[in-house]
């Protein structure tokens, strides 16, 4: 099956992942098992530390903070594999967010 990578995109928060309500974080244990059920597959998934961590770099320019500057920030990703981009979308459906939204995107493959 093809790959496809669904990033979350969540409110900017102080402590990242760890500033979600408890529910949402528990609908995130059980969202492997939704997409089994859909008939797709996680291959790997990161949450990433909040985004004030990040570090932007341009060229020879070392900027503090996430390379885009909006209200939502990139709080981590899913690599999934989907039959094709239609059931890519109906997995990233289930995603667990508090506040944001995801991204669907297929993965180029070799």
């Amino acid at each position: 099956m093809a790959q496809y990578a669904i990033m979350i995109f969540e409110s900017k928060t102080p402590g990242g992942w760890a500033d979600l309500p408890p529910e949402v974080m528990a609908a995130h244990e059980q969202f492997p098992g939704k997409i089994e059920e859909l008939g797709g597959k996680i291959v790997n998934g990161f949450a990433l530390e909040p985004a004030g961590t990040a570090r932007g770099v341009r060229g020879e320019v070392v900027t503090d903070g996430p390379f885009l500057e909006s209200k939502e920030v990139l709080g981590g990703f899913f690599v999934i594999e989907a039959r094709d981009i239609e059931h890519a979308t109906a997995i990233a459906k289930l995603t667990p967010i508090a506040s944001g939204g995801v991204e669907v995107r297929p993965l180029l493959s070799a």
